[in-house]
């Protein structure tokens, strides 16, 4: 598949794995996706794993993200984590802004904005997630939130940041739902959200920034989804949980 950027499919793992189960998980993707160098493979375990999975794909084409980070860089903020401490475990990226946490810990767009700027001031990426919810999109609302999730999210950060920022668009009403955004639905917002972050920095820096679609994501569906134009890979819930499901998801992306 000839993309003008470069697929990025990443596992959220969510409250999901002890330390020995993650460490079955990975040894088996590290089997399943040996020497594949087309697409950007991230998986996102829970802290207590972070540590065990980095040493056990150091020599892999894995790369490891972490499901949230503090906007602060240490100090008393109980029960945060901070840049410093993920990059001791090798750590590329930083999910941010999920929807379960928009819904349960009340983060906010401004919120999120300053962890995104933490995050790339340790040299880091950001993996921010933006969506409606269900209420939004019968309301004919999808548009009006995308924006104001893409443009507050984002927002202080430079062009070059920017460019180095992943966005992932997740219908809140298709996570976990087994409902899926049609290819025309995730192509759209998806086009959408690349002409907010055009109007946001400019058409140079829009065009660098990958866009992944996350929701109810499987190996059926992945071909389809990844063919889209303005669809720059995916992150993958449920499914990522299972080696064969996620590895399938990965090469049908190809």
């Amino acid at each position: 598949m000839n993309k003008e950027r470069k697929l990025i499919i990443a596992g959220n793992w969510k409250m999901n794995k002890t330390v020995a189960e993650a460490l079955t998980l990975v040894a088996d993707l590290k089997r399943e996706l040996a020497n594949l160098k087309e697409v950007d493979i991230v998986v996102a375990p829970p802290y207590t794993a972070l540590s065990e999975v980095s040493k056990c794909i150091l020599d892999s084409n894995l790369r490891l993200a972490a499901q949230n980070m503090s906007e602060n860089n240490f100090g008393a903020y109980t029960g945060e984590i901070c840049a410093g401490m993920l990059k001791e475990f090798s750590t590329r990226y930083v999910i941010l802004g999920h929807s379960e946490r928009r819904q349960y810990q009340k983060e906010t767009d401004a919120l999120i904005a300053r962890k995104a700027a933490a995050v790339h001031a340790a040299a880091l990426k950001p993996i921010v997630c933006v969506g409606e919810t269900l209420a939004e999109r019968e309301g004919q609302l999808t548009e009006k939130v995308l924006e104001t999730q893409v443009t507050g999210s984002l927002a202080g950060l430079t062009k070059e940041q920017a460019a180095e920022t992943i966005v992932a668009y997740e219908p809140v009403w298709a996570i976990g739902t087994g409902k899926t955004a049609t290819t025309q639905q995730a192509q759209d917002a998806h086009a959408f959200i690349r002409g907010v972050l055009t109007r946001m920095f400019d058409e140079a820096t829009a065009r660098k920034v990958r866009i992944q679609y996350g929701g109810s994501v499987k190996p059926g569906n992945a071909r389809e989804l990844m063919g889209q134009p303005d669809v720059d890979g995916a992150l993958v819930g449920g499914a990522s949980l299972e080696a064969r499901s996620f590895a399938d998801i990965i090469k049908n992306s190809i």
